[in-house]
């Protein structure tokens, strides 16, 4: 009976060796998968974004500044980062580099309004309340962009956000059907860890980037065609 236990016990353990080789090859393919993935999404945001990122001063001029939002604070105002990305549309729209600014960012929440707050510091910094348009179910970035042309119609425009982020911003905006070009912030590096932060983060979202595209979803809200821009440009 001991001698059958011990082979028992040997068959197991071997058993349990090849159930733990399999599972550690099993586990390198996914990771080795999970990087190629990443890697051909990151690949496919830089050449989309390729020759479409400038500065406020060599930016060609575009119909509209698309402002992606950020976070605002609990007292409704706008954060370091998304402040200095409304900067960068005041100076485009003071430079004649656009004509009107379609502010897009999250409103889901009543006690939460990105647009609003970001409306507020223009007006409060001298661009003129017709020049500014708001998008209020701007809750991504891709959301943002679709809903730029499914909604308000645009069809060229200047994509401002941050520059690690623009490339994302700007690749999206073109595959969704808007002749983008962009203009990224660079101000906001003085915050060193969350602009880490962020740059880690571009790797996953490039990924979720490619995923919408291919996957062709709506965004969260669509609707009837608004004409905020259209009114804008004409006032």
């Amino acid at each position: 009976m001991s001698v059958l236990r011990r082979v028992l016990s040997r068959i197991r353990a071997a058993n349990r060796a090849r159930w733990l080789r399999r599972g550690l090859l099993v586990a390198s393919l996914a990771v080795v998968l999970a990087g190629a993935v990443t890697g051909g999404s990151v690949v496919w945001v830089r050449s989309g974004a390729s020759g479409h990122t400038f500065t406020v001063g060599d930016v060609p001029e575009a119909p509209v500044a698309l402002v992606l939002g950020a976070q605002i604070d609990p007292g409704g105002q706008p954060s370091a980062f998304l402040a200095a990305r409304l900067e960068i549309a005041r100076q485009l729209l003071a430079a004649g580099k656009v004509h009107a600014i379609l502010v897009s960012g999250d409103h889901m929440d009543w006690g939460y309004d990105e647009p609003g707050a970001m409306r507020r510091w223009l007006v409060d910094r001298g661009v003129p309340d017709r020049k500014v348009v708001l998008d209020h179910a701007g809750f991504d970035t891709y959301d943002s962009c679709a809903r730029a042309r499914r909604i308000f119609g645009v069809r060229q425009a200047t994509v401002v956000t941050q520059s690690f982020h623009l490339d994302r911003a700007v690749t999206l905006c073109r595959a969704l059907g808007v002749e983008a070009n962009g203009v990224g912030d660079e101000t906001a590096r003085r915050y060193a860890p969350l602009w880490v932060r962020g740059v880690v983060r571009e790797y996953g979202a490039a990924d979720k980037a490619a995923w919408d595209v291919l996957s062709g979803r709506d965004p969260v809200h669509l609707g009837r065609h608004e004409t905020g821009v259209e009114d804008a440009l004409r006032s």
